[in-house]
């Protein structure tokens, strides 16, 4: 055959075999495999993720989903709560075939690109919720995506507006981030959206009333936004919808009258808004609803007796409101009712009688009303009441039978009342689970010296009663913590057994008629903080083993009859931040280190006592050897001669610059538009960075009030960054160029350091040059979402500046921290950085820590720790001072962290954002006592608040462990958890 004919029936051979190679490698769909193996590789190594073994087949790998052919198409990554951290890979994003993404739960932080949703459009579900992740949320859409969840980050600025692009959404919830402004209008249109979460971020504006066209609707989270206006009434065009949670925001108006058009509704939340008039009588229709909270607004009028139809009611809150009339007795007939909470409102007239024998109840809360009559004997027939709360109302007789056998309870407030009769003689100190019992401020008489049998009692109050006779030896509990049986007619000793109580952090046995010595035996209650005694009839001494307790702080001994010496070593405490012994039959010198200094003409009245540091008392006569007292005399009188020498010298060098135009070696004078300032240094490279006022520009401030502005300012030579604070008070820098001096040598690194100080001729302002700070503002960071961790760090930080400014005044320059929270900086290590403020100029430092920190009579006494104690009720519940108009019956914001803290569950106050944070009892303890601490800082007594030390103490130790051993002034930690 021709060689030509040969290569021609050859040729399409070699064609046939290339197109095999082709498809084999371009059009069979295994060529994806190296492809996605690769792009798997890449995220194990972003991600160190080390349990992914590449000697097995990567669809085997963990958390990781292919598809059921024989493609093995990578389908779905799930990494939920490995600890991973960085950068989300954006690889993960490039697999053609990805449906489910979720890599919740972990600490990948970093911001992540917008069009990232729009470049993955096989991608069903994303998950990235519970990171830390920040910037603009990626919101180019993918109308392909079902799921979306970026809960619980720190994403900032606006909902996109084109986010109803979104069209085939079902969830969505971007709740617990920084977000602002309003709901997009376009929202509405994604009419397949079933779950809506935009809770727990700083969107403001009016619901918009196009919420109503979205009839898949059957999840709407709202919650603790700024959102104001009215309900919309469109919202009752929401058939589907079954949980509805508006709270915490500032909507007005009333509840509309179409949300019973919501027939298939099972929870309703609108606490913690400002609704007025009535509840609407459609509410009442809702039949499936099984929890309704209403509380926390200004709603009045009765409760009207069609709350009978809700018979599958479980939880009712309508407590903090203005509701009155009597309770009305359609509740005894809701079978499921567990949870009844209508405490702070104006209910009269008696209980119904039958409550609790139709109801399953566990949680009954009414104090704070005007309820008379007696309490009725059926509270407790589900035997399942755990918490019976009736405190400040005006019930009478005695405490009913079925009460004092309900072995289920576990928490009892009955104080305040007109409450009557013996309590030994029942079987209410018999309970085996009540860890809580107040039964003070009542009528009740008799003895307590009886059989006691409460092994899990931590806190006993019978305060304010007409009991009688002597203590008992013991209360059937080791595990007491906090022991207030003031105001009766108590007689005899002071128990020795006392000392087995070793839990103790708080004993009250003041106004009493017990005598007798303090026995030896409490020493061993190594975890008193608080002992008082006030108003009795002991004698004795004080005890010399005082000394020896380690967290002991408050003694109070007054009006009895201990004699002899005080102790020498008493002052040495560390812990004790006040005493009171006076109107007692001591003599000798009054101890002149801790506690002691500070200590006022009160609380050392009515003995016999001298002293040498203070004028409250006379001074105490010594005997010198004359030789030595004259040695001394002529060393002293050298050193002063010496000393003056020197002042001399310096006044003359000081003159010699002046004549030569010289203030000293960093005052230099400037002279602008604004005519002459005194500029004064206290680095000697700072002038070489200064600033003036024409490099201040508006978009620079960081904040602003009626006095001060502060603005972060960059030097055009150096390109040094300096906080300035332009201060508009001239009578502010009346102080001596010697003072600022002083005070620029402060140096703390909770403290921003001052550089210089400049001050107009002209009398009209000044300003403050600091260092500058990286950081945010607390206020920011707080409303933020700023982790639980890193707000105690914050406390602790500022706890350190104020001991160290404390010390500071002590050594004779009254300086003080602005304690505003809009000033506070938080670096970028989480340490509040205080700046210092002026002084109050017309008294010295000696005037200035009477007025603060002695004078206990007046609001303004402790000024420091009152503003700390707002900080930390800003830390722990996320709620700014708001003004007191938005605080209904509670008038200020400590009014009502007082509150919360005395008689509701923690979750009801605590910031929604570090909620998930508290997931163990030992952290739910840590936060209560947080709180405990912040309200003895706000106290009204001012002789209760502590002192710096005193809260370095506590946050030193609580940051390594809890510290409940350490407080118990006002209240047992564990007794607010429910």
């Amino acid at each position: 055959m021709h060689a030509d004919a040969i290569m021609a029936l050859k040729t399409p051979r070699v064609h046939l075999f290339f197109l095999f190679i082709i498809s084999f490698f371009f059009i069979n769909p295994t060529n994806s495999t190296p492809n996605e193996l690769h792009l798997l590789l890449s995220i194990k190594n972003s991600l160190h993720l080390s349990n992914w073994n590449q000697s097995l087949p990567y669809c085997q790998w963990k958390g990781v989903s292919c598809s059921n052919t024989t493609t093995t198409h990578v389908t779905a990554i799930h990494l939920s709560g490995q600890n991973l951290s960085g950068n989300i890979p954006q690889t993960i994003f490039h697999f053609p075939h990805i449906q489910t993404i979720d890599l919740s739960t972990n600490k990948l932080s970093g911001d992540i690109p917008t069009d990232i949703l729009s470049s993955c459009l096989s991608l069903r579900q994303l998950n990235l919720s519970d990171n830390n992740f920040t910037g603009q949320l990626p919101m180019n859409p993918n109308p392909y995506l079902q799921i979306l969840d970026l809960s619980n980050n720190m994403f900032s600025g606006n909902i996109p507006e084109n986010i109803g692009s979104f069209s085939e959404l079902k969830y969505l919830d971007l709740g617990g981030n920084a977000l602002v402004g309003g709901i997009p209008i376009s929202l509405s249109n994604i009419s397949s959206l079933e779950v809506l979460t935009l809770a727990s971020n700083q969107l403001g504006g009016e619901i918009p009333r196009q919420i109503g066209i979205m009839k898949s609707l059957k999840w709407i989270y709202l919650g603790y936004n700024n959102f104001s206006g009215e309900i919309p009434p469109e919202i009752g065009q929401l058939t589907s919808l079954y949980h509805l949670d508006l709270v915490n925001n500032n909507l007005t108006g009333e509840i509309p009258p179409s949300i019973g058009n919501l027939t298939d509704l099972q929870y309703l939340f609108l606490y913690l808004n400002k609704l007025t008039g009535k509840i609407p009588l459609s509410l009442f229709e809702l039949k499936k609803l099984s929890s309704l909270d209403l509380s926390d607004n200004f709603l009045s009028g009765e409760i009207p007796e069609v709350i009978i139809q809700l018979q599958n009611l479980e939880i009712l809150h309508l407590f903090s409101n203005n509701f009155s009339g009597e309770i009305p007795n359609a509740l005894v007939h809701l079978p499921r009712l567990q949870v009844l909470q209508l405490w702070s409102n104006q209910f009269s007239g008696e209980v119904p009688e039958n409550l609790g024998r139709q109801n399953n109840l566990t949680i009954l809360d009414l104090s704070t009303n005007k309820l008379t009559g007696s309490i009725p004997e059926s509270l407790c027939n589900s035997t399942h009441l755990f918490k019976l709360i009736l405190f400040s109302n005006f019930f009478s007789g005695e405490i009913p039978k079925g009460i004092c056998q309900c072995k289920s309870l576990k928490r009892i407030r009955l104080q305040n009342n007109q409450l009557s009769g013996e309590i030994m003689s029942s079987d209410i100190t018999k309970l085996p689970l009540v860890y809580f019992l107040d039964l003070s401020g009542n009528h009740f008489t008799g003895g307590l010296d009886g059989k006691w049998d409460m092994p899990e009692l931590q806190m006993l109050n019978l305060a304010k009663n007409n009991f009688n006779g002597r203590l008992p030896n013991s209360f059937g509990s080791k595990k007491l913590e906090n022991l207030d049986l003031s105001g009766n007619n108590l007689s005899g000793e002071i128990p020795a057994s006392f000392g087995n109580l070793t839990e103790l952090m708080q004993l009250v046995l003041s106004e009493n008629h017990l005598s007798g010595e303090i026995p030896n035996q409490l020493s061993s209650c190594q975890k008193l903080v608080n002992l008082d005694l006030r108003h009795n009839h002991m004698t004795g001494q004080i005890p010399d083993w005082f000394t020896n307790m380690q967290v002991l702080s408050r003694i109070d001994l007054s009006e009895n009859e201990f004699s002899g010496e005080i102790p020498p070593d008493l002052g040495k405490m560390v812990s004790l931040v006040e005493i009171n012994i006076s109107h007692n039959h001591l003599h000798g010198r009054l101890p002149s280190i801790g506690a002691f200094l500070a200590i006022n003409a009160t609380s050392v009245n009515g003995n016999n006592l001298c002293g040498d540091i203070t004028n409250l008392l006379p001074p105490c006569k010594s005997v010198k050897n004359p030789v030595w007292w004259l040695f001394l005399t002529c060393i002293l009188s050298s050193i002063v001669l010496i000393l003056i020498a020197a002042m001399l010298i310096s006044i003359l060098r000081r003159r010699q610059n002046t004549e030569k135009g010289v203030k000293n070696d960093h005052q230099i004078e400037e002279e602008d538009d604004d005519g002459v300032w005194e500029v004064q240094f206290f680095n000697p490279n700072a002038s070489k960075s200064w600033i003036t006022l024409s490099s201040m520009r508006d978009e620079n401030v960081i904040s602003t009030s009626t006095t001060a502005s502060s603005f972060k300012v960059t030097c055009s030579t150096s390109k040094a960054e300096f906080l300035v604070e332009i201060i508009n008070e001239n009578s502010l820098f009346s102080s001596s160029s010697s003072f600022w001096s002083e005070m620029s040598r402060l140096r703390h690194r909770n403290i921003v350091k001052l550089i210089g100080t400049s001050k107009s001729k002209k009398g009209s302002y000044g300003f403050l040059v600091y260092e500058n700070v990286e950081g945010k503002l607390l206020r920011e960071l707080v409303l933020g979402g700023l982790k639980w961790v890193h707000r105690r760090k914050i406390a602790l930080g500022i706890s350190r500046a104020l001991l160290y400014l404390d010390g500071s005044c002590r050594r004779g320059l009254a300086v003080i921290a602005d304690l505003s929270p809009e000033k506070i900086m938080v670096d970028r290590k989480n340490e509040a950085r205080l700046r210092l403020t002026l002084p109050i100029v017309t008294a010295g430092c000696k005037d200035y820590m009477r007025s603060t920190f002695v004078n206990k009579e007046t609001r303004e006494a402790n000024e420091e720790t009152y503003r700390f104690g707002l900080i930390l009720i800003e830390l722990l519940t996320g709620r700014t001072q708001i003004a007191n108009s938005e605080l209904g019956v509670y008038g200020s914001i400590v009014e009502w962290a007082r509150y919360c803290y005395a008689d509701c569950h923690l979750d009801t106050w605590i910031d929604p954002r570090i909620k998930d944070e508290v997931k163990t009892i030992d952290r739910e303890k840590e936060i209560v006592e947080t709180m405990n601490l912040a309200l003895r800082c706000t106290d009204n007594d001012p002789t209760v608040r502590p002192c710096a030390g005193e809260l370095v103490k506590v946050f030193e130790y609580y940051s390594g462990r809890s510290f409940s051993w350490l407080l118990g002034f006002n209240k047992s930690p564990s007794n607010v958890l429910a």
